[in-house]
């Protein structure tokens, strides 16, 4: 018999010419102010989206692991991704670290750390993000990008990066929506509005709160933008060690 998890969800899928409901976006947010999220990194696959991203430094990227793909290029220092902005940077990846114990199933330990074949140079509109070093309290206000679908079933992706001020679940209410959920390793967040939330197209993008990098989105409910069932994100604080570590080997 099939995990209430596997039976509940279907995890957040990364390509978005595929099936209609499968991935992370944001579902009743609003443009980002241009350039006010300068981590925020874009996925590219044959020159087609795929994924959100966080940069940790001039040569480092964080996505989720399920974004992984043998030909990703990265993009920053973008707000439209439809118009030329002379702020952009194109950069190739090197080297994709997985995290060991990363589960495609369940989607437990969801990270991907993107080594950087150049370092790309930092601008007001590209610039690095901390990891947070303590895990935030339930209920602290925190602010989602990407460039993920704004409808749900059917997606609909914006050409500009969107936002959304959610909060931190308690892990009791986050376990009755979703009872196979793995603490530590994972947080959920949202709010108590319907069609507010992350979904298709936002895998592997930020989650900030108090101004450090709190999470990266991971998965959720088929449906987006559902009252009781919050997203689902890799809780960063609790792999802060494993990334610094990895980050010093190259």
């Amino acid at each position: 018999m099939l995990p209430l998890l596997a039976l509940l969800l279907l995890l957040w899928d990364t390509d978005p010419a595929r099936a209609s409901i499968n991935e992370e976006k944001i579902l009743g947010g609003q443009a980002c102010i241009p350039f006010s999220q300068p981590w925020q990194a874009a996925l590219f696959v044959s020159q087609r989206f795929h994924c959100g991203g966080v940069l940790l430094s001039d040569r480092w990227v964080l996505t989720a692991a399920h974004c992984a793909h043998w030909n990703l290029q990265v993009v920053l220092g973008k707000h439209n991704l439809r118009r030329l902005e002379l702020s952009k940077q194109i950069a190739r990846v090197k080297q994709q670290i997985l995290h060991p114990n990363y589960n495609s199933r369940t989607k437990n330990n969801d990270l991907l750390l993107l080594y950087l074949q150049k370092p790309v140079k930092l601008t007001p509109q590209v610039k690095p993000i901390q990891i947070a070093k303590d895990c935030a309290n339930p209920g602290t206000s925190c602010l989602v990008s990407g460039w993920g679908s704004v409808s749900s079933p059917y997606v609909s992706y914006p050409a500009v990066l969107q936002c959304l001020t959610i909060k931190i679940f308690s892990d009791e209410d986050c376990r009755k929506a979703y009872p196979d959920v793995t603490f530590p390793g994972m947080v959920c967040a949202g709010t108590y509005e319907s069609g507010e939330d992350t979904c298709q197209g936002d895998s592997g993008g930020p989650l900030v709160c108090n101004g450090v990098l709190e999470g990266l989105v991971s998965w959720g409910m088929e449906h987006c933008g559902l009252t009781k069932y919050p997203g689902v994100y890799t809780r960063l604080c609790h792999y802060r060690t494993w990334i610094l570590n990895e980050m010093k080997k190259p």
